[in-house]
């Protein structure tokens, strides 16, 4: 199965409901912007989107997903909040034209993606990124080992042109083992 239908087939049997965003965003809040523009790269239905907009922040979401980016859009109306959401699949499209003063990309893989993170940065602007490591398999089957990070691999695929603000790696609050890592275009 494609990963778009994969995704839509996921999304639909959940519905549009409100989740609870990353703990991660709450742990990193007293850095983020309060203004400007935010995107979040395999975004899905827009929890972690919401959560930036509720802050300020103009966000777009990208997904593969038109299902999930529908959803976003329809939880966002219901709270009042804007959020651009764009279909694309991040194996062949590039990501949406910045700046950015933040972008998030939790819980996908793509490591070729780190040098257009950079690029989608504004001066100054701040990348939080989030995968499991391959130490979750001791305690969760899922995600499999193709789509997690080794361990403490995170800080060799950080270009030069970030300035690493905070990286962890560990059994974090979300109950997964996770590569974490904030990080400032120079």
């Amino acid at each position: 199965m494609h990963d778009q239908q994969r995704w839509d087939q996921r999304y639909q049997e959940r519905g549009a409901r409100p989740r609870e965003h990353a703990a991660f965003l709450d742990s990193a809040a007293e850095l983020l912007p309060l203004e400007g523009r935010a995107l979040d790269v395999a975004g899905g239905d827009g929890r972690n989107a919401l959560w930036l907009a509720r802050r300020g922040l103009r966000v777009t979401v990208a997904d593969v997903s038109p299902v999930g980016l529908s959803h976003a859009r329809e939880l966002a109306r219901q709270e009042g909040l804007e959020l651009e959401t764009v279909a694309l699949d991040l194996t062949r499209d590039p990501l949406p034209p910045g700046p950015f003063e933040l972008v998030l990309c939790f819980h996908y893989l793509q490591r070729e993606l780190f040098p257009a993170f950079v690029e989608a940065l504004a001066p100054g602007g701040l990348l939080l990124f989030s995968q499991p490591t391959q130490i979750n398999l001791e305690r969760h089957s899922n995600p499999s080992a193709r789509f997690l990070l080794e361990p403490g691999e995170l800080p060799s695929l950080i270009p030069p042109a970030l300035e690493v603000v905070r990286l962890e790696e560990d059994w974090l609050e979300e109950g997964r083992h996770e590569a974490r890592v904030i990080a400032r275009r120079r």
